[in-house]
């Protein structure tokens, strides 16, 4: 049940992520919450407990300073995907301090980025993040998967990194797709003028 909530949560992020504010705001909030709980391997209630909390949380604070919204969800998304780097790279048991320092290094460079690129680097941003929910959530569903959530060994680090990194680009590459207006991206938007055309 915990797995296929994250999945959800984790999916929506990943590959509608810049679609609409709000369900950005709370997806990212939620998996902070959740992604910074699983370090410590609590139980499923208390997990969604602070998922749930992150999310209302990160929709409040958003919410009161809307005028500097990306700079805000790139930080937060930002921490959500530091959050999931200290699970990878620091095998066995976690270090608290370890894990702040690198939830909040990679909070900071992504509240720059998105203030700097905006929809650009949130679509970054939310697939990455999507991706490391996607992935904690099924290393939850299934003991075989437990490795994509927490990996111990050098070869389930590498295995869990490529399943992130393959993840993120689909994400990135169906966001670009389903939302290139949005983007500004003009090659792929095909207008009705350009369909005309196309036609004839």
């Amino acid at each position: 049940m915990s797995g296929i909530v994250v999945v959800l949560v984790g999916a929506l992020l990943c590959f509608y992520g810049i679609r609409s504010v709000h369900l950005g705001v709370v997806a990212i909030g939620f998996g902070i919450g959740w992604l910074i709980a699983d370090l410590f391997g609590p139980s499923f209630w208390t997990l969604l407990l602070f998922g749930l909390i992150g999310a209302v949380v990160t929709w409040v604070v958003v919410s009161l300073v809307f005028k500097f919204a990306a700079y805000v969800i790139g930080g937060l998304t930002g921490a959500m995907v530091g959050a999931k780097l200290a699970t990878v790279f620091q095998p066995g048991d976690k270090n608290w301090a370890m894990s702040m320092i690198v939830i909040l290094a990679v909070c900071v460079a992504g509240a720059f980025l998105a203030d700097r690129f905006r929809e650009r680097a949130l679509l970054w941003l939310t697939s990455i993040g999507g991706a490391s929910m996607v992935l904690s959530g099924m290393g939850r569903m299934s003991d075989d998967l437990e490795f994509l959530r927490s990996p111990d060994t050098g070869w389930q680090q590498f295995l869990a990194t490529a399943a992130w990194v393959a993840l993120s680009a689909a994400g990135w590459i169906v966001q670009r797709h389903l939302f290139a207006e949005k983007l500004g991206i003009r090659h792929l938007v095909v207008g009705q003028d350009d369909a005309d055309a196309l036609g004839s």
